[in-house]
Protein backbone atom coordinates (compact mmCIF):
# COMPACT_ATOMS: atom_id res chain seq x y z
CA UNK A 1 0.00 0.00 0.00
CA UNK A 2 1.40 3.42 -0.94
CA UNK A 3 2.09 6.25 1.53
CA UNK A 4 -0.90 8.17 0.06
CA UNK A 5 -3.20 5.15 0.57
CA UNK A 6 -2.11 4.89 4.21
CA UNK A 7 -2.80 8.58 4.78
CA UNK A 8 -6.24 8.32 3.19
CA UNK A 9 -7.10 5.26 5.30
CA UNK A 10 -5.93 7.00 8.49
CA UNK A 11 -7.92 10.13 7.63
CA UNK A 12 -11.02 8.03 7.07
CA UNK A 13 -10.64 6.33 10.46
CA UNK A 14 -10.13 9.66 12.23
CA UNK A 15 -13.14 11.20 10.49
CA UNK A 16 -15.36 8.27 11.46
CA UNK A 17 -14.12 8.48 15.07
CA UNK A 18 -14.90 12.19 15.19
CA UNK A 19 -18.49 11.52 14.06
CA UNK A 20 -18.90 8.94 16.84
CA UNK A 21 -17.50 11.38 19.42
CA UNK A 22 -19.79 14.13 18.14
CA UNK A 23 -22.80 11.84 18.39
CA UNK A 24 -21.91 11.01 21.99
CA UNK A 25 -21.44 14.69 22.82
CA UNK A 26 -24.85 15.50 21.39
CA UNK A 27 -26.66 12.71 23.22
CA UNK A 28 -24.76 12.75 26.49
CA UNK A 29 -26.71 15.11 28.69
CA UNK A 30 -30.37 14.27 28.28
CA UNK A 31 -32.13 13.62 31.56
CA UNK A 32 -31.01 10.09 30.67
CA UNK A 33 -30.40 8.29 33.94
CA UNK A 34 -32.87 7.14 36.50
CA UNK A 35 -33.77 10.03 38.75
CA UNK A 36 -36.10 10.87 41.59
CA UNK A 37 -38.66 13.64 41.24
CA UNK A 38 -40.55 15.28 44.06
CA UNK A 39 -44.26 15.24 43.27
CA UNK A 40 -46.79 17.03 45.43
CA UNK A 41 -49.36 14.64 46.84
CA UNK A 42 -52.80 15.55 48.19
CA UNK A 43 -52.45 18.96 49.90
CA UNK A 44 -54.79 17.95 52.73
CA UNK A 45 -52.81 14.81 53.37
CA UNK A 46 -49.85 14.52 55.71
CA UNK A 47 -48.04 12.78 52.87
CA UNK A 48 -47.13 15.95 51.06
CA UNK A 49 -44.07 14.93 49.06
CA UNK A 50 -43.48 11.63 47.35
CA UNK A 51 -40.87 10.62 44.85
CA UNK A 52 -41.41 9.08 41.45
CA UNK A 53 -38.65 7.47 39.44
CA UNK A 54 -39.13 7.82 35.71
CA UNK A 55 -37.82 5.99 32.71
CA UNK A 56 -34.43 6.69 31.18
CA UNK A 57 -34.13 8.49 27.87
CA UNK A 58 -33.09 6.64 24.75
CA UNK A 59 -32.35 8.24 21.42
CA UNK A 60 -33.44 7.39 17.92
CA UNK A 61 -31.25 8.38 15.03
CA UNK A 62 -32.95 9.84 11.96
CA UNK A 63 -32.02 12.61 9.59
CA UNK A 64 -34.48 15.34 8.78
CA UNK A 65 -34.26 18.72 7.07
CA UNK A 66 -37.24 20.08 8.98
CA UNK A 67 -37.94 19.76 12.72
CA UNK A 68 -41.66 19.82 11.84
CA UNK A 69 -41.38 16.59 9.84
CA UNK A 70 -44.39 14.60 10.95
CA UNK A 71 -43.76 11.72 13.33
CA UNK A 72 -47.33 12.11 14.53
CA UNK A 73 -49.86 9.62 13.20
CA UNK A 74 -53.42 8.52 13.54
CA UNK A 75 -54.81 7.94 17.01
CA UNK A 76 -54.53 4.42 18.36
CA UNK A 77 -57.50 2.20 19.08
CA UNK A 78 -58.28 0.94 22.61
CA UNK A 79 -57.16 -2.65 23.21
CA UNK A 80 -59.04 -3.11 26.45
CA UNK A 81 -62.17 -5.23 26.66
CA UNK A 82 -65.43 -3.92 28.09
CA UNK A 83 -66.52 -6.54 30.65
CA UNK A 84 -69.92 -6.77 32.32
CA UNK A 85 -71.17 -6.80 35.91
CA UNK A 86 -71.73 -10.56 35.61
CA UNK A 87 -67.97 -11.16 35.69
CA UNK A 88 -67.65 -10.03 39.31
CA UNK A 89 -69.76 -10.63 42.40
CA UNK A 90 -71.52 -7.42 43.42
CA UNK A 91 -71.39 -6.27 47.04
CA UNK A 92 -73.36 -3.66 48.98
CA UNK A 93 -70.50 -1.34 49.95
CA UNK A 94 -68.99 1.88 48.58
CA UNK A 95 -65.63 3.23 47.44
CA UNK A 96 -65.16 6.99 47.78
CA UNK A 97 -62.24 9.18 46.67
CA UNK A 98 -61.33 12.75 45.77
CA UNK A 99 -59.46 14.21 42.82
CA UNK A 100 -56.51 16.42 43.74
CA UNK A 101 -53.72 18.54 42.28
CA UNK A 102 -54.56 18.63 38.56
CA UNK A 103 -55.55 16.45 35.59
CA UNK A 104 -52.24 14.59 35.52
CA UNK A 105 -53.19 13.27 38.98
CA UNK A 106 -56.91 12.97 38.26
CA UNK A 107 -56.55 10.35 35.55
CA UNK A 108 -54.35 8.16 37.77
CA UNK A 109 -56.63 8.60 40.79
CA UNK A 110 -59.68 7.55 38.78
CA UNK A 111 -57.84 4.51 37.41
CA UNK A 112 -56.98 3.35 40.94
CA UNK A 113 -60.50 3.94 42.27
CA UNK A 114 -62.04 2.09 39.33
CA UNK A 115 -59.74 -0.91 39.78
CA UNK A 116 -60.49 -1.13 43.52
CA UNK A 117 -64.27 -0.73 43.11
CA UNK A 118 -64.42 -3.25 40.29
CA UNK A 119 -62.42 -5.88 42.14
CA UNK A 120 -64.53 -5.52 45.30
CA UNK A 121 -67.83 -5.30 43.40
CA UNK A 122 -68.43 -1.99 45.18
CA UNK A 123 -70.40 1.08 44.13
CA UNK A 124 -68.16 4.01 43.19
CA UNK A 125 -69.18 7.36 44.64
CA UNK A 126 -68.85 10.27 42.21
CA UNK A 127 -65.68 12.08 43.34
CA UNK A 128 -65.32 15.71 44.32
CA UNK A 129 -62.27 17.83 43.48
CA UNK A 130 -60.12 19.24 46.26
CA UNK A 131 -59.06 22.80 45.48
CA UNK A 132 -55.59 24.24 45.93
CA UNK A 133 -56.67 26.05 49.10
CA UNK A 134 -57.29 23.97 52.23
CA UNK A 135 -60.97 23.29 52.75
CA UNK A 136 -62.01 24.38 49.25
CA UNK A 137 -63.90 21.69 47.35
CA UNK A 138 -65.33 21.70 43.83
CA UNK A 139 -67.85 19.42 42.17
CA UNK A 140 -66.66 17.08 39.44
CA UNK A 141 -68.92 18.98 37.05
CA UNK A 142 -67.07 22.25 37.67
CA UNK A 143 -64.29 20.95 35.38
CA UNK A 144 -65.40 17.72 33.72
CA UNK A 145 -68.44 16.49 31.82
CA UNK A 146 -70.26 14.38 34.43
CA UNK A 147 -72.56 12.63 31.97
CA UNK A 148 -69.60 11.57 29.82
CA UNK A 149 -67.93 10.25 32.96
CA UNK A 150 -70.99 8.21 33.93
CA UNK A 151 -71.46 6.89 30.39
CA UNK A 152 -67.83 5.74 30.24
CA UNK A 153 -68.27 3.62 33.38
CA UNK A 154 -71.61 2.12 32.39
CA UNK A 155 -71.35 -1.66 32.69
CA UNK A 156 -67.97 -1.49 34.47
CA UNK A 157 -69.01 -0.40 37.95
CA UNK A 158 -72.08 1.01 39.61
CA UNK A 159 -71.78 4.75 40.27
CA UNK A 160 -73.80 6.93 42.59
CA UNK A 161 -73.93 10.72 42.49
CA UNK A 162 -74.88 11.04 46.16
CA UNK A 163 -72.92 10.32 49.29
CA UNK A 164 -74.15 7.12 50.99
CA UNK A 165 -75.77 7.29 54.43
CA UNK A 166 -72.71 5.54 55.86
CA UNK A 167 -70.75 8.77 55.32
CA UNK A 168 -73.16 10.76 57.48
CA UNK A 169 -72.25 8.50 60.40
CA UNK A 170 -68.66 9.72 60.30
CA UNK A 171 -65.63 9.85 58.06
CA UNK A 172 -65.07 6.56 56.21
CA UNK A 173 -61.81 4.73 56.90
CA UNK A 174 -58.98 5.99 54.68
CA UNK A 175 -56.70 3.55 52.87
CA UNK A 176 -53.76 4.82 50.85
CA UNK A 177 -53.07 2.79 47.72
CA UNK A 178 -50.05 2.95 45.42
CA UNK A 179 -50.68 4.24 41.94
CA UNK A 180 -51.32 1.31 39.58
CA UNK A 181 -52.68 -0.61 42.55
CA UNK A 182 -52.42 -4.39 42.26
CA UNK A 183 -54.82 -7.19 43.11
CA UNK A 184 -52.53 -8.39 45.91
CA UNK A 185 -52.55 -4.95 47.52
CA UNK A 186 -56.34 -4.73 47.35
CA UNK A 187 -56.73 -8.18 48.91
CA UNK A 188 -54.30 -7.48 51.76
CA UNK A 189 -54.87 -3.80 52.54
CA UNK A 190 -58.30 -2.73 51.27
CA UNK A 191 -60.62 -5.74 51.27
CA UNK A 192 -60.49 -6.53 55.03
CA UNK A 193 -61.48 -2.95 55.95
CA UNK A 194 -64.10 -2.85 53.22
CA UNK A 195 -65.72 -6.06 54.49
CA UNK A 196 -65.70 -4.78 58.07
CA UNK A 197 -66.99 -1.26 57.40
CA UNK A 198 -68.87 -1.49 54.10
CA UNK A 199 -67.16 1.69 52.88
CA UNK A 200 -63.58 2.78 52.23
CA UNK A 201 -62.11 6.06 51.06
CA UNK A 202 -58.99 5.52 48.99
CA UNK A 203 -56.16 7.95 48.35
CA UNK A 204 -53.58 7.28 45.65
CA UNK A 205 -49.92 7.88 46.30
CA UNK A 206 -46.96 7.67 43.97
CA UNK A 207 -44.12 5.54 45.36
CA UNK A 208 -40.46 5.64 44.35
CA UNK A 209 -40.82 3.16 41.55
CA UNK A 210 -41.18 3.60 37.84
CA UNK A 211 -44.97 3.54 37.36
CA UNK A 212 -44.50 2.97 33.66
CA UNK A 213 -43.08 -0.49 34.21
CA UNK A 214 -45.28 -1.65 37.06
CA UNK A 215 -48.36 -3.44 35.80
CA UNK A 216 -51.11 -5.60 37.17
CA UNK A 217 -50.75 -9.36 36.86
CA UNK A 218 -54.51 -9.44 36.48
CA UNK A 219 -54.99 -8.38 32.85
CA UNK A 220 -58.65 -7.55 33.42
CA UNK A 221 -57.67 -5.07 36.13
CA UNK A 222 -55.18 -3.54 33.71
CA UNK A 223 -58.08 -3.02 31.31
CA UNK A 224 -59.96 -1.07 34.00
CA UNK A 225 -56.86 1.04 34.67
CA UNK A 226 -56.68 1.82 30.94
CA UNK A 227 -60.33 2.78 30.85
CA UNK A 228 -59.95 4.93 33.96
CA UNK A 229 -56.92 6.80 32.67
CA UNK A 230 -57.87 7.32 29.05
CA UNK A 231 -61.61 6.82 28.71
CA UNK A 232 -63.39 8.70 31.49
CA UNK A 233 -62.48 12.40 31.77
CA UNK A 234 -63.70 14.92 29.21
CA UNK A 235 -63.69 18.66 29.82
CA UNK A 236 -67.04 20.35 30.38
CA UNK A 237 -68.07 22.29 27.23
CA UNK A 238 -67.33 25.76 28.69
CA UNK A 239 -63.71 24.92 29.56
CA UNK A 240 -63.24 22.98 26.34
CA UNK A 241 -64.24 26.10 24.38
CA UNK A 242 -61.68 28.19 26.29
CA UNK A 243 -58.92 25.69 25.53
CA UNK A 244 -59.92 25.43 21.87
CA UNK A 245 -59.95 29.21 21.44
CA UNK A 246 -56.42 29.44 22.91
CA UNK A 247 -55.21 26.67 20.59
CA UNK A 248 -56.77 28.50 17.64
CA UNK A 249 -54.93 31.68 18.60
CA UNK A 250 -51.63 29.81 18.69
CA UNK A 251 -52.36 28.24 15.32
CA UNK A 252 -53.32 31.56 13.73
CA UNK A 253 -50.20 33.30 15.07
CA UNK A 254 -47.92 30.50 13.90
CA UNK A 255 -45.97 30.97 10.68
CA UNK A 256 -45.50 27.20 10.30
CA UNK A 257 -48.82 26.02 8.85
CA UNK A 258 -50.52 26.55 12.18
CA UNK A 259 -48.12 24.29 14.09
CA UNK A 260 -46.88 25.20 17.57
CA UNK A 261 -44.79 23.85 20.44
CA UNK A 262 -45.94 23.52 24.06
CA UNK A 263 -43.20 23.78 26.69
CA UNK A 264 -43.94 22.75 30.28
CA UNK A 265 -41.92 25.42 32.07
CA UNK A 266 -43.28 26.81 35.34
CA UNK A 267 -42.12 29.18 38.05
CA UNK A 268 -41.04 26.28 40.28
CA UNK A 269 -38.59 25.25 37.54
CA UNK A 270 -37.65 28.83 36.67
CA UNK A 271 -36.66 29.38 40.29
CA UNK A 272 -34.62 26.17 40.53
CA UNK A 273 -30.87 25.93 40.21
CA UNK A 274 -30.76 23.77 37.08
CA UNK A 275 -26.98 23.71 36.74
CA UNK A 276 -26.59 21.09 39.46
CA UNK A 277 -25.19 17.86 38.08
CA UNK A 278 -25.08 14.43 39.60
CA UNK A 279 -22.28 11.89 39.28
CA UNK A 280 -23.81 10.61 36.07
CA UNK A 281 -23.43 14.07 34.53
CA UNK A 282 -27.18 14.47 33.99
CA UNK A 283 -29.17 17.62 34.61
CA UNK A 284 -32.37 17.64 36.60
CA UNK A 285 -34.09 20.44 34.71
CA UNK A 286 -33.66 23.01 31.96
CA UNK A 287 -34.26 26.75 32.16
CA UNK A 288 -35.88 29.00 29.56
CA UNK A 289 -32.65 30.03 27.83
CA UNK A 290 -31.39 26.44 27.66
CA UNK A 291 -34.65 25.27 26.11
CA UNK A 292 -34.54 28.15 23.62
CA UNK A 293 -30.99 27.27 22.55
CA UNK A 294 -31.93 23.57 22.34
CA UNK A 295 -34.91 24.25 20.06
CA UNK A 296 -32.87 26.61 17.87
CA UNK A 297 -30.07 24.08 17.41
CA UNK A 298 -32.43 21.30 16.36
CA UNK A 299 -33.78 23.49 13.60
CA UNK A 300 -36.75 25.57 14.76
CA UNK A 301 -36.85 29.06 13.26
CA UNK A 302 -37.40 32.25 15.21
CA UNK A 303 -40.99 32.55 13.95
CA UNK A 304 -41.98 29.32 15.75
CA UNK A 305 -44.99 29.77 18.02
CA UNK A 306 -44.40 28.50 21.57
CA UNK A 307 -46.87 28.04 24.43
CA UNK A 308 -45.34 28.10 27.91
CA UNK A 309 -47.28 26.65 30.85
CA UNK A 310 -46.16 29.49 33.14
CA UNK A 311 -49.41 31.40 33.78
CA UNK A 312 -48.15 34.98 33.83
CA UNK A 313 -45.01 36.35 32.33
CA UNK A 314 -41.89 35.79 34.41
CA UNK A 315 -38.72 37.83 33.64
CA UNK A 316 -36.86 34.51 33.51
CA UNK A 317 -38.75 33.80 30.29
CA UNK A 318 -37.26 36.85 28.52
CA UNK A 319 -34.27 34.85 27.28
CA UNK A 320 -36.62 32.37 25.55
CA UNK A 321 -38.61 35.18 23.97
CA UNK A 322 -35.39 36.76 22.63
CA UNK A 323 -34.76 33.57 20.65
CA UNK A 324 -38.44 32.91 19.82
CA UNK A 325 -40.45 36.18 19.86
CA UNK A 326 -43.73 34.28 19.40
CA UNK A 327 -43.64 32.87 22.93
CA UNK A 328 -46.94 33.10 24.80
CA UNK A 329 -48.48 32.37 28.19
CA UNK A 330 -52.13 31.92 29.14
CA UNK A 331 -52.62 35.64 29.81
CA UNK A 332 -51.59 36.40 26.18
CA UNK A 333 -53.91 33.82 24.68
CA UNK A 334 -57.06 33.92 26.79
CA UNK A 335 -59.98 36.22 25.96
CA UNK A 336 -60.21 39.09 28.42
CA UNK A 337 -63.73 38.12 29.46
CA UNK A 338 -62.52 34.67 30.54
CA UNK A 339 -59.50 35.68 32.62
CA UNK A 340 -61.41 36.48 35.79
CA UNK A 341 -62.79 32.96 36.00
CA UNK A 342 -60.10 30.78 34.47
CA UNK A 343 -56.79 32.49 35.29
CA UNK A 344 -56.60 30.93 38.73
CA UNK A 345 -54.95 27.91 40.23
CA UNK A 346 -58.05 25.71 39.98
CA UNK A 347 -58.08 25.82 36.17
CA UNK A 348 -54.50 26.65 35.15
CA UNK A 349 -53.16 23.08 35.11
CA UNK A 350 -56.31 21.86 33.38
CA UNK A 351 -55.68 24.31 30.54
CA UNK A 352 -51.96 23.49 30.45
CA UNK A 353 -52.62 19.75 30.33
CA UNK A 354 -55.02 19.90 27.41
CA UNK A 355 -53.00 22.41 25.35
CA UNK A 356 -49.85 20.35 25.93
CA UNK A 357 -51.76 17.26 24.82
CA UNK A 358 -52.91 18.95 21.59
CA UNK A 359 -49.75 20.80 20.54
CA UNK A 360 -47.80 19.59 17.52
CA UNK A 361 -44.70 19.15 19.69
CA UNK A 362 -44.39 18.87 23.47
CA UNK A 363 -41.21 19.69 25.40
CA UNK A 364 -40.94 19.00 29.17
CA UNK A 365 -38.39 21.07 31.07
CA UNK A 366 -38.05 18.48 33.83
CA UNK A 367 -39.27 14.95 34.65
CA UNK A 368 -42.69 14.96 36.30
CA UNK A 369 -46.07 13.25 36.46
CA UNK A 370 -47.37 16.04 34.21
CA UNK A 371 -44.85 15.02 31.53
CA UNK A 372 -45.64 11.33 31.98
CA UNK A 373 -49.41 11.61 31.68
CA UNK A 374 -49.38 14.23 28.92
CA UNK A 375 -47.19 11.75 27.05
CA UNK A 376 -49.79 9.03 27.63
CA UNK A 377 -52.62 11.12 26.18
CA UNK A 378 -50.46 12.15 23.21
CA UNK A 379 -49.46 8.54 22.48
CA UNK A 380 -53.12 7.51 22.51
CA UNK A 381 -54.01 10.27 20.03
CA UNK A 382 -51.02 9.60 17.76
CA UNK A 383 -49.13 12.81 18.70
CA UNK A 384 -45.73 11.23 19.14
CA UNK A 385 -43.53 14.32 18.85
CA UNK A 386 -42.28 14.65 22.44
CA UNK A 387 -38.76 16.08 22.62
CA UNK A 388 -36.62 15.99 25.76
CA UNK A 389 -34.12 18.89 26.03
CA UNK A 390 -30.39 18.40 26.08
CA UNK A 391 -27.18 20.40 25.94
CA UNK A 392 -25.95 20.32 22.35
CA UNK A 393 -22.27 21.13 21.87
CA UNK A 394 -22.42 21.20 18.07
CA UNK A 395 -24.04 23.90 15.95
CA UNK A 396 -27.02 21.72 15.04
CA UNK A 397 -28.60 18.31 15.58
CA UNK A 398 -31.56 16.22 14.48
CA UNK A 399 -34.71 16.58 16.61
CA UNK A 400 -35.27 12.84 16.35
CA UNK A 401 -32.19 12.24 18.49
CA UNK A 402 -34.14 13.69 21.42
CA UNK A 403 -37.40 11.77 21.19
CA UNK A 404 -38.87 10.81 24.56
CA UNK A 405 -38.19 7.18 25.57
CA UNK A 406 -41.90 6.82 26.19
CA UNK A 407 -42.16 6.89 22.38
CA UNK A 408 -38.76 5.63 21.18
CA UNK A 409 -38.79 2.63 23.53
CA UNK A 410 -42.59 2.32 23.69
CA UNK A 411 -42.13 2.09 27.44
CA UNK A 412 -45.25 4.02 28.40
CA UNK A 413 -48.21 2.27 30.02
CA UNK A 414 -50.37 3.72 27.23
CA UNK A 415 -48.87 1.21 24.78
CA UNK A 416 -50.44 -1.62 26.80
CA UNK A 417 -53.83 0.11 26.47
CA UNK A 418 -53.85 0.97 22.76
CA UNK A 419 -52.97 -0.83 19.54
Amino acid sequence: MSTMDLRQALAGILTFSMFIMLGNMIKKDHFDSYYDVDIQATPVSKYENVAVTTQSLATVSHLSKSPWTKENGEGLKPCWNTPTFKEVEQSEGFITFSLTNGPEYHMSQIADALVVARYLGATLVLPDIKGSKPGYTMNLGDIYDVQEFLNSLDGLVRVTRTQPTLVSKGNPPLVRVPNRVTQDYIVKKVQPIYKAKGIVKIESYFPSVDPIIVGNKNKKLNSFACQGMFGTLKLKPEIKQVVESMVQNLQSWSQNNGEFIAVDLRSEVLEKECNIRYETGRKLCYQAQEIGEFLKKIGFSEDTAIYVTQTKWNPNLDSLKEIFPKTYTKENLMAEAMKGKFLNSEFEKVIDFYISSQSDIFVPSSPSLFYMNVAGVRIASGKNQILVPNEITSESASPFDFMSPYVSQKSHFAYSCFC
